[in-house]
């Protein structure tokens, strides 16, 4: 059986991002944004609805601050209390799942989106995704920008600027480009 170039990106698979059913996915994930961003002065209540009708999941209190940006928004899930602070940006051609309580400041980007490493396969247009999972309680600095197929584990922290490009334990503290564990205080 063929699969769609759609349920190719959503498993992980190289695709074409320029098929129509994905072109229009994109559409309505720009009309979309386009609700969303264009009052900062939009009730809470309603900015939360137009979260959950356009993502996978959002748990109770979470709130994002416009203006924010995303692919496609249905591969999105928010645990409870979630907060994401103004311009951020998640290319969510995959899963991301960040779990309750997690706060991200401004500027920071979340990245599934990915291009084959071989320059010949590459040349041809086509494009995967890797999932990112963030945990619960993680605290991620201004302009951080966390890489595809990246995990976060629970109440890690990431300083701002930073750039994650591998995994990070639970409890750690990243900084810097590439993103290194810290030693905590005293140790």
């Amino acid at each position: 059986m063929l699969r769609t170039e759609k349920e190719k990106m959503l498993a992980g698979e190289l695709y074409t991002a320029n098929s129509p059913e994905i072109q229009a996915d994109q559409a309505d994930a720009r009309a979309w944004m386009q609700r969303f961003n264009e009052r900062i002065d939009m009730p809470l209540d309603e900015r939360y609805q137009l979260l959950k009708d356009r993502f996978a999941a959002v748990g109770k209190d979470s709130m994002v601050r416009p203006p924010f940006h995303c692919d496609y928004g249905y591969n999105i899930t928010l645990g409870a209390g979630v907060f994401l602070n103004f311009g951020c940006i998640i290319l969510d051609v995959v899963a991301v799942e960040i779990g309750d309580m997690t706060q991200i400041a401004t500027g920071v980007q979340i990245l599934t989106a990915d291009h084959p490493r071989d320059p010949a396969v590459r040349a041809t247009g086509l494009e995967l995704g890797r999932p990112v999972r963030i945990g619960r309680n993680v605290w991620i600095g201004a302009g951080a920008i966390i890489l595809p197929g990246v995990t976060v584990g629970d109440d890690a922290l990431i300083g701002a600027g930073s750039i994650v490009t591998r995994d990070v334990p639970a409890g750690a503290t990243v900084t810097g480009n590439p993103a290194r564990v810290r030693p905590k205080p005293g140790a």
